[in-house]
């Protein structure tokens, strides 16, 4: 059995998987983005089932997160409402560098990570002026802690087996509980051991007066495919700890409901994929490349899916979500 540390060391490099996919959805057209080719060493061209499956995670997530941001657009007096984004195993995601290009970033992005990851990124911000432009201005970076800290922006490291430091990276980034807040977790609690999962989804309910935690995980650990896709993992040294005690869609929805939050919804990616995202940009990326894989596209988007919970205390979260599947 691999020790701890090679499993996290194994967990931390589905991250450099992670933006090899996104580098080659941007190289052959399929999304848009001006800086994930600064976290990549080694391009890699995915295949066209890859490239789409990667695009509709990354549509799905993006699809939320707009909602959530465009929610409540002015208070009382006209002034934007001040919004915080919490990305929980962010790795070399690059969103909110693509929010503040396109003028929609929140007050206030944060982003948490083992801190072999967060010391890499800190590096590669540091030494890219278009990066460190989008921070703001005198921004203290510290490869050596890995941490960045700016007013808009935060990276700092955590472990998320340890709630404690959560509750230190709460003041260490000047995160207000009363602010809407989306927190965000794409295959990072399915790797984490059961009770420290549902640690993480509780702490977040309890912290928040009004939030959005959505995840991207897999699903159906007990068919021929999700045995495979379970065998595949573990072979990487990178067991889903949580799977199953999470397996399913209702189970998904039951680890945030018993968990302190109001509602929660999970759809797997076939349906969101056929049903929930645009039409039109859908048309368009299908004409990217050939594509003959479809019995196997369906059976892959079936063990993958988006969960969201809501806790809306203010009433600004009373349409969020996709559509009705």
């Amino acid at each position: 059995m691999a020790s701890p540390s090679n499993n996290r060391a194994a967990v931390q490099g589905t991250n450099d998987d992670a933006t090899a996919s996104k580098l080659s959805c941007v190289k052959k057209g399929y999304i848009k983005d001006n800086y994930v080719h600064l976290f990549v060493r080694r391009p890699m061209k995915r295949s066209p089932i890859i490239n789409r499956g990667y695009y509709a995670r990354w549509a799905a997530i993006r699809k939320l997160l707009f909602q959530f941001l465009d929610a409540g657009m002015e208070t009382v007096d006209n002034t934007p409402l001040k919004k915080q984004v919490i990305s929980l195993g962010a790795g070399y995601d690059t969103t909110f560098f693509q929010l503040q290009e396109e003028g929609k970033a929140p007050t206030l992005y944060v982003e948490l990570d083992f801190k072999e990851v967060t010391s890499k990124k800190a590096a590669i911000i540091n030494s890219h002026e278009q990066l460190r432009d989008k921070i703001g201005k005198s921004p203290i970076i510290s490869q050596e802690r890995g941490e960045v800290h700016s007013e808009k922006y935060k990276l700092l490291p955590v472990d998320l087996c340890n709630i404690k430091e959560l509750d230190a990276i709460f003041d260490l980034a000047q995160l207000d509980s009363s602010l809407p807040t989306f927190i965000i977790a794409e295959c990072v609690l399915v790797y984490l051991e059961p009770r420290a999962s549902r640690a993480v989804v509780k702490w977040a309910a309890e912290k928040f007066s009004s939030s959005v935690f959505v995840i991207y995980e897999q699903i159906h650990p007990e068919d021929a495919f999700g045995q495979q896709m379970i065998k595949n993992l573990e072979s990487r040294g990178c067991p889903l700890l949580s799977l199953h005690d999470t397996p399913s869609l209702e189970a998904k929805q039951l680890l945030f409901t018993d968990s302190g939050w109001q509602k929660a919804t999970a759809l797997d990616m076939d349906a969101i994929y056929n049903k929930c995202l645009d039409m039109q940009e859908r048309h368009r990326i299908e004409r990217l490349e050939i594509f003959d894989e479809f019995e196997e596209w369906h059976i892959m988007q079936e063990h993958y899916c988006v969960a969201y919970a809501v806790k809306d205390l203010k009433g600004l979260f009373q349409t969020f979500g996709f559509c009705n599947v």
